[in-house]
């Protein structure tokens, strides 16, 4: 039986992987820029973008289903550090790093960051409450 920590985890993750492929149909220049392809590989570069990334999506929510410990520690960190990105979004936004992408993919990025650190306490209670992958 899955509890609510797992739930959110893997709802965060069918959310990320759902907005991966929207942005890689309706804007793919974001990824094309950052991937850099050699002409005439675009195609084929997204292709294997989306693949890797699914594969990582799918072993880590297998992870979060088997209540693996170290998958545990390793979502945490990463959850918490997402708390970065807002800062990085508003130094974006207001050019004092170089922008990332379009306006609204720099903000999606700094929102995603902001859920991924909310998850990342849940964790945390749940960790406190009932060990790792314990319902917070």
């Amino acid at each position: 039986m899955i509890n609510r920590s797992q739930v959110l985890v893997l709802g965060f993750f069918v959310g990320v992987w759902i907005a991966l492929v929207a942005i890689l149909t309706f804007a793919p220049g974001i990824y094309v820029q950052a991937l850099n392809p050699p002409p005439g590989m675009t195609t084929a570069v997204e292709i294997g973008f989306l693949v890797a990334l699914t594969t990582l999506i799918a072993f880590l929510a297998l992870g979060v289903l088997r209540r693996w410990r170290w998958a545990f520690w390793l979502v945490v960190v990463a959850f918490l550090a997402g708390l970065l990105r807002a800062p990085a979004s508003i130094l974006e936004l207001t050019a004092v790093l170089p922008s990332g992408g379009p306006t609204w993919y720099v903000l999606f990025q700094g929102v995603l960051g902001l859920v991924q650190f909310g998850i990342g306490l849940a964790l945390l209670r749940g960790y406190r409450k009932a060990g790792v992958w314990g319902p917070f």
